[in-house]
C-alpha cells in the first residue's frame, strides 16, 4: 500500500512536469518570435535541455527521495523556465553562464539528496554548520568586493560569488538543530518583562547573536535585503518551535530598534527609505530605478505588452537580476505576474506541508526555515520593485540572473525534498533519541495524548528535561501543525498584499504613471508609431514624425524652435507642452471612431497619431519672438472674445537639440516658460483691476478727484509715486493715465482688502487658468494678512507683505493677458487655450476645444469705463510707446521693483482696436542688469500689436 502511494506521488510529479512544460515552451516560443528567430528544435535547446534536466532530477528523486512532495519540483521548473526565458530576452540571448549555472544547480539539488540521507544526521554538526555559516556571511566584510554599493561578493579571478547565499542555508540548519534540541526549554517561560514572557537568557543567546549579525550585515556589507531575510526566517523558526507570539513581538521590537538605529546613523539606509517614500526627490539618481520599474509595470496593465515588446530592458538597470519581476509584469501583465506570485505561494504552502509531515523536529524546523527563506526573499524583492517595501538587493529565487542565488535555491529544494521523504505517514516509524523505533500504525499508545508522554521519547516527544509541556508528546505534533497553519495564513496575506499592490500599480494608478511627464517610456514608445503632427492655425507644421531607415520614427521640427515652449518636446527623460497635453491623441491610442479603426485597435495594431491644430498663428508668433530678441521676458497675445492664444513667446529660448542638456530646475533656465511658469509683481498694470473694482462697487468715478502728493502714509507707513512725481490733485482717470500710486492707494483703502481680493479671484487669481496647459496660479494675500499699508500698496500693484501665507499681488504674463482681454470683452474673462482642434490620421476632426468663460469680472458699463481710461493711457499718458498710426490702442503700463528696489521690470497690458478689439496683449520685460528697461514693454507691445493687426488685415484669424 505504501509503495503504491509513493509511486503515485512520483507519477503525479512527472505528470505535472510535463504539463508545466507547455506554458514554459509557449513562453519561450513567444520570445523567439519576438526576437525574429526561426522556430526549430535547435532554437528550443534551452527549454528542452531544462526539461531533460528536470526529468533527470525527477528520476533521481524517484530513487533517492521517493516519498517527497510531488508538487515542489514542477513548481520550481515553471519558475526556472520563466526565469531563463526572461533572462534570455533581457540580455539579448547572452545567457551561456546562466544556463550553465542552471544545470549545475539542478545537479547540486540531486547531489544534496545523495549526500544528505538524513537531516537528523546533520544536526550532530550544528555548531560546525553555524560557525561555517557565520564565517561565510561575514567574510565579505574583510575580503569582499563592493558592487553597486553592497559588499557581498568574493572574486576568484573572473568568477564572483556571494557566500551569503550558502550561509543562509547553513545557519538555517544550525537553528533547526538548536531549536529542536532546546524546544521544551524555549517553550517554558522563566522570565517576565512586563507582559512579555521569555525563557532563560542563555536560551536566547543564539537568537540575540543572529540579531547582532543582521545589524552587522546592514552596517558593513550594506545589504538591507539579506539582513531582513536572515532576521525573518529565524523569527519564523522560533515561532514554529515555541508557538509564543511574545517572542515574535520581542524580536520585532529588536528589529524596530535596530532599524531606527541604522536609519539614524547610516546614510545608505536613509537613502533606501527616502527612495521608497518618494523616489521623485531624486528621479535621475537614487530614485530612477524604482520609477522606471513602476513605469514598466504601468505599461503592462492587465494582460501585458507581450513578450519582447516591453521597455524594461532599455530603461531599468539590472533588469535581468534585481528587477526581473518588473519585466515580467510589463510583458505578462497583472495576470501573468500574479500567476508567478501564486507559484511562489504554492511553493511556500508545499514547503510548510512538508514541515507538517516531517518525522522529527529537526526536519520540521529545517523545512519551515528553508521555505521561509524562499518565500520571504520573493516577497521582499517583489515588494521592493513595486514600491510596497524599501528596495533591497536580493534576487528573485529561480528567476533572476546570478549563479550564487540559483545554486543556493536549488540546494534548498534538495533539502526540502529530503525532509519530505522523511515525512510521517502510514507505516513510517518515528525515530527516538535512544534509537528505539515505534510504528505509528501499530502502537496505540501514540494515538492518545494522555499516555503519549510516557511512552514516546523521540524528537517530537522528549522528556530529557523532566518537563511536561504542550510541546511534549503528540500534543507537540498537534501544536506544530497549528503553527504551520498560522504561517500559511501569514504567507497568504503577504502574497495577497503583493497582488493587491500590483493591481494598484498596473491598473488603478497606471494611467497617472503613464502620463507622468518624466516617464521615459513615452519617448521610446513614440518611436514605434507615427506620432501626429502639431500645426499652427495658419497651416505651418511645428512638429512631425519622420520615418527612419530602421522603421522607427524621429520627431522633427521644420520651423526650428518656433513656439518651442508651447509645442514642448518628447525625450527619454521628459515630455512637455502640447506634446504632453495632447499625448493620447498624438501617440495614436486606441481609436474607436469607426469600425475599421476599432478592429485594428482591438487587434493591437499600432495606430498612427492624430494631428493637433493650435490656436497660434505662425506670423504672430514670429513677431512676438522677434520683439523679445535680446530681452528676458515674455509676451502673450489673446483673442479677447474666445480666449484663444494667438501668440505666446518666452525669452531666453532654446533649440530642441539643447533640451536634454539644460537644467530645468533653475528659475532662469531657458526651459522655463515665462508666460505661465513665472510670477511677477504686476506693478501699475494691477491698477486696471483696482479701478475696475472701485467703479463696479460705485466707490469712485473716472472724474472723482484725489490729492496726489509724492508720498502718503497708510497705516503708519509711506506709499510713494514713481520717481517721487507729485500733483496737487488728479481725477481717477488721470491718475490711471499717469500711474499715481498715492491716488490708487486711496482707492484701495476705499474698496478694502476683501473686495480687492474678490475681484482678483474673479479675474483668475488663485487658479490655474489654462484650459489645456498648466500655469502657476497668480497670488493674492488673505484678508487677515493684509494690513492697511499692504492693501494700499497692493492696490497700486506692488507686493510688500512678508507674512507666511501668500504674498501678492503676483501675476503670470498669461493672467495679465486674461485681465486685458476681459476689459476688451465687455468685462467677461475667457479661459485661455492653445489647442484649437484635433484631426485624425484620416482627416476627420475628432474634437474641438470649447470656449469656457471664467465669469464676469466687471459689469459691461464698468468695462466700457476701463476701456476709456486705458485709451487715455496710450493717447495722453505713460503708454504712448504702444501707439499705432491709424489704430486706437488702449493699454496700461506698469513698473515693478525687483532686486530689493535696485531694478525694475517693465510691463504692459492692452488691446486693439479700441472700439472692436480683436487682440489683447500682455508683455513683461525683466531688468537683469543695471541697464534700465523702463518703458520697453510698452514699445514692444506696440510693435507686436501692429504686426498682429496686419496679419489679421491680410485675412488670418
Amino acid at each position: 500500500m505504501r509503495e503504491q502511494k509513493i509511486n503515485g506521488r512520483r507519477n503525479t510529479e512527472l505528470l505535472l512536469l510535463l504539463l508545466a512544460a507547455v506554458p514554459v515552451g509557449l513562453l519561450y516560443a513567444m520570445y523567439l518570435v519576438s526576437d525574429k528567430v526561426t522556430l526549430s528544435v535547435s532554437a528550443f535547446a534551452v527549454p528542452l535541455g531544462l526539461l531533460i534536466a528536470f526529468t533527470g532530477a525527477h528520476l533521481a528523486v524517484r530513487r533517492l527521495a521517493p516519498a517527497a512532495d510531488p508538487v515542489i519540483l514542477p513548481l520550481v521548473f515553471v519558475l526556472s523556465g520563466i526565469g531563463i526565458t526572461f533572462v534570455s530576452r533581457l540580455t539579448g540571448g547572452q545567457t551561456n553562464s546562466q544556463v550553465i549555472w542552471l544545470f549545475v544547480s539542478v545537479a547540486a539539488m540531486v547531489a544534496t539528496l545523495y549526500f544528505v540521507p538524513s537531516l537528523d544526521q546533520l544536526a550532530g554538526y550544528k555548531f560546525t554548520l553555524g560557525i561555517a555559516g557565520i564565517v561565510l556571511l561575514l567574510i565579505p566584510m574583510i575580503f569582499g568586493t563592493e558592487i553597486n554599493g553592497s559588499r557581498l561578493w568574493l572574486r576568484l579571478g573572473p568568477l564572483s560569488f556571494q557566500p551569503g547565499e550558502l550561509a543562509k542555508i547553513l545557519i538555517i540548519l544550525f537553528l533547526a538543530a538548536y531549536l529542536a534540541e532546546n524546544r521544551e526549554m524555549l517553550s517554558a517561560s522563566t522570565r517576565h518583562i512586563g507582559p512579555l514572557a521569555l525563557p532563560r537568557p542563555r536560551m536566547l543567546a543564539p537568537m540575540l547573536v543572529m540579531w547582532g549579525i543582521s545589524l552587522l550585515v546592514v552596517v558593513f556589507e550594506r545589504d538591507l535585503g539579506s539582513a531582513l531575510l536572515f532576521f525573518s526566517f529565524f523569527v519564523l523558526m522560533l515561532y514554529v518551535c515555541t508557538g509564543r507570539p511574545s517572542y515574535v513581538i520581542f524580536f520585532f521590537l529588536l528589529l524596530a530598534i535596530g532599524g531606527v538605529f541604522c536609519f539614524k546613523f547610516f546614510g545608505h539606509v536613509q537613502t533606501r527609505v527616502h527612495m521608497w517614500l518618494d523616489p521623485t526627490q531624486d528621479r535621475w539618481g537614487s530614485g530612477m530605478q524604482i520609477l522606471q520599474s513602476l513605469y514598466s509595470l504601468a505599461d503592462g496593465g492587465m494582460v501585458g505588452t507581450g513578450i519582447g515588446k516591453g521597455l524594461a530592458a532599455k530603461t531599468v538597470t539590472f533588469v535581468q537580476s534585481d528587477f526581473i519581476f518588473s519585466a515580467i509584469g510589463e510583458e505578462m501583465g497583472l495576470l501573468g505576474a500574479s500567476a508567478v506570485l501564486i507559484c511562489y505561494l504554492l511553493l511556500a504552502v508545499r514547503g510548510l506541508a512538508t514541515a507538517a509531515r516531517a518525522r522529527s523536529d529537526v526536519s520540521a524546523f529545517t523545512a519551515a526555515g528553508l521555505t521561509a527563506a524562499i518565500a520571504v526573499q520573493a516577497f521582499v524583492i517583489v515588494g521592493g520593485v513595486t514600491k510596497m517595501l524599501p528596495l533591497t538587493g536580493v534576487t528573485l529565487p529561480f528567476m533572476s540572473q546570478g549563479g550564487s542565488s540559483l545554486l543556493a535555491s536549488f540546494i534548498i529544494i534538495g533539502l526540502l525534498l529530503r525532509a519530505g521523504d522523511e515525512g510521517t505517514g502510514h507505516g513510517v516509524q518515528v525515530e527516538t533519541s535512544d534509537s528505539i523505533k515505534f510504528n505509528t500504525s501499530k502502537n496505540p499508545a501514540l494515538t492518545g495524548a494522555r499516555t503519549a508522554s510516557a511512552v514516546v521519547h523521540g524528537a517530537h516527544a522528549r522528556g530529557r528535561y523532566g518537563m511536561l509541556t504542550p510541546e511534549s508528546g503528540v500534543l507537540g505534533r498537534v501544536a506544530l501543525g497549528k503553527r504551520l497553519t498560522v504561517i500559511v495564513s501569514v504567507f497568504s496575506l503577504m502574497f495577497a498584499a503583493l497582488i493587491a499592490n500590483l493591481t494598484y500599480v498596473q491598473v488603478i494608478h497606471a494611467e497617472a504613471l503613464q502620463h507622468d511627464q518624466y516617464n521615459t517610456h513615452t519617448a521610446l514608445k513614440a518611436r514605434r508609431v507615427q506620432r501626429g503632427s502639431i500645426v499652427t492655425s495658419d497651416g505651418v507644421t511645428l512638429a512631425e514624425s519622420v520615418l527612419q531607415g530602421d522603421g522607427s520614427y524621429q520627431r522633427n521640427h521644420p520651423q526650428g524652435s518656433l513656439a518651442v515652449h508651447t509645442v514642448g518636446f518628447v525625450s527619454t527623460g521628459e515630455i512637455t507642452g502640447v506634446e504632453l497635453a495632447a499625448n493620447d491623441a498624438l501617440k495614436g491610442d486606441a481609436d474607436f471612431s469607426n469600425l475599421h479603426n476599432a478592429l485594428l485597435s482591438l487587434a493591437g495594431v499600432p495606430n498612427s497619431g492624430s494631428s493637433v491644430v493650435l490656436t497660434l498663428n505662425s506670423q504672430m508668433q514670429r513677431a512676438a519672438e522677434r520683439a523679445l530678441d535680446g530681452y528676458v521676458g515674455a509676451i502673450v497675445v489673446l483673442d479677447p472674445s474666445t480666449g484663444a492664444v494667438l501668440a505666446k513667446a518666452s525669452s531666453p529660448t532654446y533649440s530642441y537639440d539643447q533640451s536634454g542638456y539644460i537644467v530645468a530646475d533653475d528659475k532662469n533656465s531657458p526651459l522655463v516658460d515665462r508666460t505661465t511658469c513665472a510670477l511677477y509683481a504686476p506693478g501699475s498694470t494691477f491698477k486696471t483691476l483696482t479701478l475696475g473694482a472701485a467703479l463696479d462697487l460705485k466707490r469712485t468715478t473716472l472724474e472723482t478727484s484725489y490729492p496726489a502728493p509724492a508720498s502718503m502714509d497708510f497705516g503708519g507707513a509711506a506709499v510713494t509715486n514713481f520717481e517721487n512725481n507729485s500733483w496737487e490733485s488728479l481725477s481717477a482717470k488721470d491718475a490711471f493715465a499717469n500711474s499715481a500710486n498715492t491716488v490708487f492707494a486711496q482707492i484701495g483703502s476705499q474698496i478694502g482688502a476683501k473686495n480687492l481680493i474678490s475681484y482678483a479671484q474673479a479675474a483668475g487669481y488663485g487658479s490655474s487658468i489654462g484650459q489645456d496647459f498648466s500655469a502657476l496660479p497668480s497670488t493674492m494675500p488673505t484678508v487677515d494678512d493684509m494690513s492697511e499699508w499692504e492693501t494700499a500698496w497692493a492696490a497700486a500693484g506692488q507686493p510688500v507683505g512678508q507674512h507666511k501665507g501668500n504674498n501678492g499681488p503676483y501675476t503670470t504674463v498669461m493672467q495679465n493677458a486674461v485681465l486685458a482681454a476681459a476689459v476688451a470683452n465687455g468685462g467677461e474673462a475667457m479661459k485661455p487655450y492653445v489647442i484649437d482642434h484635433i484631426v485624425s490620421n484620416e482627416g476627420t476632426t475628432t474634437s474641438e476645444t470649447q470656449q469656457v468663460s471664467l465669469g464676469k469680472v466687471f459689469s459691461t458699463s464698468t468695462a466700457d469705463q476701463l476701456k476709456e481710461a486705458m485709451l487715455s493711457v496710450v493717447e495722453s499718458g505713460t503708454g504712448g510707446g504702444a501707439a499705432i498710426r491709424g489704430v486706437q490702442v488702449a493699454g496700461k503700463t506698469g513698473t515693478a521693483e525687483t532686486n530689493n528696489g535696485k531694478w525694475s521690470n517693465s510691463l504692459f497690458i492692452g488691446f486693439a482696436p479700441y472700439k472692436n478689439p480683436t487682440v489683447a496683449i500682455s508683455v513683461v520685460i525683466e531688468q537683469v542688469d543695471d541697464n534700465s528697461v523702463h518703458g520697453v514693454a510698452t514699445t514692444v507691445a506696440g510693435e507686436v500689436l501692429a504686426a498682429c493687426l496686419n496679419v489679421q488685415a491680410a485675412g488670418a484669424s
